[in-house]
């Protein structure tokens, strides 16, 4: 248990690492959002199409409609996230996004036929209270929150897709499924912004290599422990989110973004305390 929830420290920082070099890349450097969407699944792919034919993992999930499926809900999320960090606090971004996992909870139980509990149920009225108190809708809520939110939808149905396809093949070539159809999709409109001048590989080496070592390392850790244990953890990304926006932007969340933010973190964790009380 403890390399696996170390594994995912480590995988729920270095995501919220990607976006943080994202913002970096369309404030400072004048990068479209979408093409720093496609240089990152660009790379990506590349590193998991390493992993994947060096390994022999089966190819079978590339023959399945349903892994591109889940890629188009990936693309949806990346390409919105990055353009909400264009204008929008990175912790506040996060908080918007986790209404994620609680539609995913929702999809699940009625497409999945998973159960659900009152316990269970009380814990998500009060992480979607938690969302709302951090992007507080119809009292100056943002484009830039709008695409946050939007983003969570996309990674709510990605989720549920992704529970869907579990055991469907090696979830090395899943992750290359949903890459690469990222790098085609976005190839057109990314390839129509590509950038003059200065094209500051650092950051982009460390958007799209944090995000790939992030879902590796995730992958890494659901061998260790069902994901059903872990999914509390992915809650860390706010407190990534909120540390890096301080420490690069020098963005506090508001009083209330706060509050959402913790209530956020509560609820996961209490999540965490139900399953182990099973």
């Amino acid at each position: 248990m403890a390399a696996a929830v170390l594994l995912m420290a480590v995988a729920m920082t270095m995501i919220p690492l990607g976006d943080t070099a994202g913002k970096l890349l369309i404030q400072q450097h004048g990068m479209a959002p979408v093409f720093v969407a496609w240089a990152r699944f660009a790379l990506g792919t590349a590193l998991a199409a390493a992993i994947v034919f060096g390994s022999g993992a089966g190819l079978a999930p590339l023959r399945d409609w349903r892994s591109y499926l889940r890629g188009a809900f990936i693309v949806g999320t990346i390409v919105c996230m990055l353009t909400a960090v264009a204008t929008e606090p990175i912790a506040t971004v996060f908080a918007a996004f986790f209404i994620g996992p609680l539609l995913s909870y929702l999809l699940s139980v009625l497409f999945l036929g998973e159960s659900v509990g009152p316990r269970r149920t009380a814990l998500l009225v009060l992480g979607f209270a938690g969302v709302l108190l951090a992007v507080r809708p119809g009292f100056g809520m943002t484009p830039g929150l709008g695409f946050a939110v939007l983003a969570g939808v996309f990674y709510g149905c990605y989720l549920t897709a992704s529970r869907w396809l579990s055991g469907r093949g090696s979830p090395q070539t899943l992750l290359l499924a949903q890459l690469a159809l990222g790098f085609v999709v976005l190839g057109p409109p990314g390839l129509a912004a590509w950038p003059e001048g200065d094209w500051a590989w650092g950051p982009l080496a460390v958007s799209g290599g944090a995000s790939f070592l992030g879902n590796l390392l995730l992958l890494a850790a659901y061998r260790l422990m069902p994901a059903t244990r872990l999914a509390p953890f992915i809650y860390f990304q706010l407190v990534a989110a909120t540390a890096l926006g301080a420490a690069v932007f020098g963005e506090w969340p508001d009083g209330p973004t706060l509050a959402g933010i913790g209530l956020l973190l509560a609820t996961g964790f209490a999540s965490l305390a139900l399953r182990r009380d099973r």
